[in-house]
């Protein structure tokens, strides 16, 4: 279930009212009252799931979920006493149910600034929006005309400058948002369907842990349905963007431009040099090296240096690059020969 903090939830609907309203039709289990969106893996009775793709027919059948999306060649591997709604297009259907059960809270003002703050050592400089629900630590200090959403937790000592968004948050101590970032914004999740894209509801949220840091203009979105964590005492450069689900580990340090994406898991005591990219779905060792401008595309192991596009092996790339430069040089020599 998506954190009351943000989300609200909306009223529950049969499968068959939801079936008729994101072009699905209901196979059984019409009159199942459901109330939430939750994965496949993770739901419960009272939630709706979908099958999107045919590797993980072995999470469906096994599923607790009182509701499956899926398409017709595959509802036989849904559990008997699952609900069944069948779809050509399941994950935006169940991007449409979301639409229907869950809804993120508006941003309404807290009427009294000393509802939100702890006491009198947390500075608030002119224009700050504080919403309702908010809470901010002892000795936190927040710039000029930022933005904390409703239901956002921020602790103790931490240092927010100017022209900060943050919502769908939880920030522990001494935790450092430079002007501009961006916390907690939508993650990119976009379904396909006859009618053309269809925007995935992102109902996670953003951990930040103790000691983290987030220069100037760096984002940080949260998750499409778990969170996206940044570990204690990670640094974080400005202009770096980290994506939905990342989950980020302790004393890591990423450098300027580097573009992290989705669910891409990241061990304690990782260095991403300037510009470096990372493919979705990623795992990156504890300890390892992304070097300058690499673009990775395959899992890190523990403690190796990666470089180059796509990233390789420190030792491999170099090598490699070194045989190219003595081909592309001979062929140079031969050719000024031959003339």
């Amino acid at each position: 279930m998506p954190d009351a903090r943000f989300f609200e939830s909306l009223t529950p609907l049969s499968v068959d009212e939801l079936a008729g309203r994101i072009g699905g039709e209901c196979l059984r289990g019409g009159d199942r009252k459901i109330s939430a969106v939750a994965p496949l893996a993770d739901a419960g009775q009272t939630e709706v799931v979908f099958l999107g793709d045919r590797r993980f027919v072995q999470a469906l059948s096994e599923t607790r979920a009182g509701c499956v999306i899926a398409p017709a060649s595959a509802i036989e591997h849904a559990p008997p006493d699952v609900a069944v709604i069948v779809s050509r297009e399941p994950q935006a259907a169940w991007a449409r149910a979301s639409l229907l059960l869950h809804l993120p809270v508006a941003l309404t003002v807290s009427a009294d600034p000393h509802d939100v703050v702890e006491d009198e050592t947390v500075a608030l400089e002119p224009g700050v929006v504080l919403g309702m629900g908010s809470a901010i630590g002892r000795g936190t200090r927040i710039g000029a005309n930022s933005v904390i959403g409703p239901g956002v937790q921020i602790g103790r000592d931490c240092v927010i400058g100017a022209n900060v968004s943050v919502g769908f948050a939880l920030i522990g101590d001494r935790v450092r948002l430079m002007s501009g970032t961006r916390i907690g914004e939508a993650g990119f999740g976009v379904a396909q369907s006859s009618a053309g894209p269809v925007e995935v509801p992102q109902l996670g949220r953003v951990i930040l842990q103790d000691g983290v840091t987030i220069g100037a203009n760096s984002c940080v979105d949260r998750g499409a349905y778990a969170d996206t964590v940044i570990g204690e005492n990670t640094k974080i450069d400005n202009l770096v963007m980290i994506a939905h689900n990342c989950v980020i580990g302790r004393n890591c340090l990423i450098a300027a431009n580097t573009g992290i994406s989705g669910s891409v898991i990241v061990g304690d005591n990782v260095i991403f040099g300037g510009k470096a990219g990372i493919g979705d779905h990623i795992k990156i060792g504890e300890g390892a090296r992304v070097a300058a401008g690499a673009g990775v595309l395959a899992d890190i192991p523990a403690g190796e240096t990666w470089s180059g596009y796509p990233a390789k092996p420190l030792r491999q790339f170099l090598r490699e690059t070194i045989w190219l430069a003595k081909q592309a040089s001979g062929k140079a020599r031969a050719g000024k020969t031959d003339g």
